[in-house]
């Protein structure tokens, strides 16, 4: 393994997995020793609940870490982290816009999920030409029997936070540059938490109606303020399972300006 310096630019919502109980994909860049972006990389598995706290990165931070290519999955972008060695080196914050987070994404930017596919990558950002329409819609309510037992086969003495299900899935039909019309759906954690922590915090008395409200603000900042008043670019990854299908690991929101 090498020690590298990471951007990480996003992660999506837990999943479950057999092998590691829960896993999250983070997908950041590789910088050099200047920190100049130099590629896209996706650090998988990871159970980043589980991570010691000094340890849990957060988003739009540099890490270092000693990392080496996964080469039990294809997509070259695919990295394993020794988690034991992850040392977080500072946030990149959010003044004028943006404009440090800007110079070390934006270089790595493609035109399309197309040109993404024929150059053999699997991740990249890109920004839509349009987007035609925000959309949700519910999906299970509870985890499958067999998602359920990996669950429920925690260590005793490993405290645990049960992973919440979350019942709706969001997303954005979109145009990209080439013209290719696209209906990806959404991972970033960000947004799933956001969902989350509106519905725990609503002052509604029934359930159905804290769901209500929760959706509501969702759709409020994702249609309403992300399509009128942010830059939007969307950060892209494929499965591995399903090389074609590609879905929105995160949003990358710098607010619109007049050259916009």
């Amino acid at each position: 393994m090498e020690r590298k310096k990471i951007l990480i630019a996003t992660k999506t919502y837990p999943s479950i997995s057999r092998k590691y109980r829960e896993t999250v994909c983070t997908a950041g860049i590789l910088l050099d020793d200047d920190e100049k972006p130099t590629q896209w990389i996706r650090i998988y598995p990871i159970s980043f609940r589980l991570l010691d706290f000094d340890s849990q990165y957060p988003r739009w931070s540099i890490i270092s870490a000693n990392i080496e290519r996964n080469d039990k999955d294809y997509r070259e972008e695919s990295f394993r982290i020794d988690t034991s060695s992850i040392q977080i080196v500072r946030k990149i914050d959010t003044k004028k816009n943006w404009e440090e987070r800007k110079s070390l994404v934006l270089p790595l930017e493609f035109k399309s999920i197309r040109e993404i596919k024929e150059q053999g990558k699997s991740l990249g950002i890109i920004k839509p030409k349009s987007i035609k329409k925000y959309f949700c819609k519910p999906t299970g309510r509870e985890w499958s029997p067999r998602q359920q037992a990996i669950l429920d086969q925690g260590d005793l003495f490993e405290p645990s936070v049960q992973l919440d299900k979350i019942p709706y899935s969001f997303g954005y039909e979109f145009f990209s540059k080439d013209d290719d019309r696209h209906r990806c759906t959404i991972s970033d954690w960000e947004i799933q938490q956001l969902y989350r922590n509106c519905r725990d915090r609503s002052n509604e008395t029934t359930q159905e109606n804290k769901e209500e409200e929760a959706l509501e603000k969702v759709r409020q900042k994702l249609e309403d303020e992300f399509l009128v008043k942010k830059d939007l670019y969307f950060i892209v990854g494929n499965l591995k399972n399903h090389k074609n299908s590609f879905m929105i690991i995160g949003i990358f929101y710098p607010m619109l300006t007049k050259s916009n």
